[in-house]
């Protein structure tokens, strides 16, 4: 649904992903840390998306495979992972989420006005046809 959304709004709206690892999954953490050193070899999102198929598989070794799987050099996957490279990345990400109120996933914000829970593509255009009509004053 993202990418119809950007295909049809290429020049109108931008995409920024934050981590919110929720707490009450206990390997979730450790999950958004691989993703992010998925994205260092150049594959974040098709690693994101494999996360999301295999969740809530997210032990050591279930990241690590699904590195591999994605053809990402393994020792340099493993040292990213286990140095936490981006911890303090991720928790810059969590702060940001708690003071704009943000409390489960996935939650989005068109213009700074949230849109929680998997809402259909209609909500989405709604948000952003508003949000273009008032930068627009029409």
């Amino acid at each position: 649904m993202l990418d119809r959304i950007l295909k049809e709004y290429p020049s109108q709206v931008r995409l920024v992903f934050k981590d919110f690892p929720l707490d009450f999954h206990a390997l979730a953490r450790s999950a958004h840390e691989a993703a992010r050193c998925a994205g260092a070899a150049g594959k974040y999102w098709e690693y994101h998306d494999r996360l999301f198929a295999a969740q809530p598989a997210f032990s050591r070794d279930d990241l690590i495979r699904y590195a591999a799987e994605l053809g990402i050099a393994r020792e340099p996957f493993v040292q990213c992972l286990d140095s936490r490279r981006f911890r303090a990345l991720i928790e810059t990400d969590i702060q940001e989420g708690l003071q704009a109120g943000i409390r489960g996933t996935p939650t989005f914000f068109v213009n700074g006005r949230p849109l929680a829970g998997a809402a259909p593509y209609e909500a989405f255009k709604e948000l952003i046809e508003e949000a273009l009509r008032e930068r627009t004053g029409r």
